[in-house]
């Protein structure tokens, strides 16, 4: 009997061993994916000068986690609700241009955990069939996110499209508004580039870039060649000035975010009176890609898509000498309207 009983104690202690065991695992498990949760850069601060409220700390998670499942309908309005998320107009637009680097941009901005990103390209400015719409139905394509987050979207077409500016104002004329550009040349042969590829892709035949973007007739640039048109960036940003003052705009170096990007970000960040939190850590060069990916923590990391850094045709260089001649006068207004000088032949 008493051999009986010491058996059944020992197989009771041996259950009960098991479970302590196993309750310590799942913990320092527990820890541990609580951990990955954490922000790289969790914010320590008051956004600066305007005094809005600290994000809370939850913010950075659900970044990265229920804002995620929201987006593919995985979560309910009582989850939502209960974390105070709403969907909220931009603070910020990167409104062009085309082949500068919008995109690029538009992901490392999203590093930050003050900034919320919508995903697509909306096109509610420029596109008058959206825009009929209403303003209530672009609020609803924005992400979730919390009130003292900054959401941000990206159309390039907003840039050169005439009747932009004045809609925009309309929403929010104290907005921040974004213009990323390249060296003009570098642009368009860039944006002929992807138009290229998408003829080839459907078997069809185009035209060599020197045949459009210089005149047959005249032997001079063609401006009529909307590749060419859109590397007049002082023409189109006159345009938005009627509307905005030059202090609403900041100019981001495309160029410089390919091979050294934190130096404009930090730029970027001081605009939107954002607290520095992107870092070197977050910014890493890929050999095999070219060009910088993002680190969002120890296990998320994402480079952009493949079609991005396209290689560029070969173009006559003495078309490359006539087009940058044309455009000088203009990249010289430029800088003279927007206080940046940047490094363009």
């Amino acid at each position: 009997m008493l051999f009986k009983q010491q058996a059944w104690l020992r197989q009771k202690l041996l259950v009960l061993g098991s479970l302590a065991v196993g309750s310590l695992l799942y913990l320092v498990a527990r820890v541990g994916s609580l951990d990955r949760l954490q922000p790289i850069c969790p914010i320590e601060g008051r956004f600066g000068a305007r005094g809005q409220a600290e994000i809370p700390l939850r913010a950075l998670q659900f970044k990265r986690g229920l804002l995620h499942e929201f987006r593919k309908g995985n979560s309910s309005k009582e989850q939502v609700h209960l974390h105070d998320l709403v969907q909220q107009l931009p603070k910020a637009i990167i409104i062009g241009v085309r082949k500068g680097g919008t995109r690029a941009l538009l992901e490392m901005l999203n590093l930050h955990p003050a900034v919320v990103k919508a995903s697509q390209e909306i096109h509610f400015f420029d596109n008058d069939e959206n825009y009929a719409k209403g303003i209530e139905w672009y609020r609803k394509k924005m992400p979730f996110s919390y009130p003292q987050q900054i959401t941000i979207e990206k159309s390039p077409a907003y840039f050169i499209t005439e009747e932009v500016p004045e809609r925009i104002y309309k929403m929010n004329s104290s907005i921040k508004l974004l213009i990323i550009v390249r060296e003009p040349t570098t642009r368009a042969i860039s944006d002929y580039t992807q138009v290229l590829e998408g003829k080839e892709r459907k078997n069809k035949t185009y035209y060599k870039f020197e045949k459009l973007a210089i005149d047959p007739n005249t032997c001079e640039v063609n401006t009529k060649y909307k590749a060419v048109r859109t590397s007049i960036y002082t023409k189109h940003l006159e345009r938005w000035l009627k509307y905005f003052p030059i202090e609403q705009f900041h100019i981001v170096d495309g160029d410089r975010l390919i091979t050294e990007p934190l130096p404009e970000l930090q730029l970027v960040e001081k605009f939107l009176n954002l607290p520095p939190r992107i870092s070197q850590y977050n910014l890493y060069f890929n050999a095999t890609r070219g060009f910088y990916c993002l680190r969002f923590n120890i296990i998320f990391n994402k480079c952009l898509a493949g079609s991005k850094g396209r290689i560029h045709p070969e173009v006559d260089p003495s078309v490359i000498t006539k087009l940058r001649k044309f455009f000088h006068p203009f990249n010289q207004k430029f800088y003279q309207i927007t206080g940046r000088t940047l490094n363009w032949p």
